[in-house]
């Protein structure tokens, strides 16, 4: 079992939602975040004095999901989230050791 985390453009969101779902990718996390990468940020003035904005808006996808298909699930929010400019965002694939559904008890059941 795998753990897909893809930090994105709150803007791809939903082209990223679209290829997932067509895909079969149903069970999946969605967080609004703030955060710092290569971007670094941007300088703006606000009533006059320059205000310098570290931490931009992005948006957190995650997806439990067998192993055998992390590969496409990468490959399709690579391609939805995808813009060409610095700030596109950066995918995580963790191993997962176990997944239990609280209602059942079931154990490693990812959906």
């Amino acid at each position: 079992m795998k753990l897909v985390i893809a930090y994105i453009r709150p803007e791809q969101l939903t082209q990223v939602k679209q290829a997932l779902y067509a895909e079969g990718f149903y069970s999946i996390s969605v967080t609004n975040i703030l955060g710092s990468g290569r971007q670094k940020g941007f300088t703006e003035t606000y009533r006059g004095v320059p205000m310098e904005v570290n931490l931009l808006k992005k948006v957190r996808i995650e997806l439990g999901l067998p192993a055998d298909r992390a590969d496409v699930a990468l490959a399709l929010i690579r391609e939805s989230a995808q813009t060409g400019k610095e700030g596109d965002g950066v995918l995580f694939v963790l191993d997962v050791a176990k997944a239990v559904r609280i209602r059942t008890g079931e154990q490693d059941i990812l959906a």
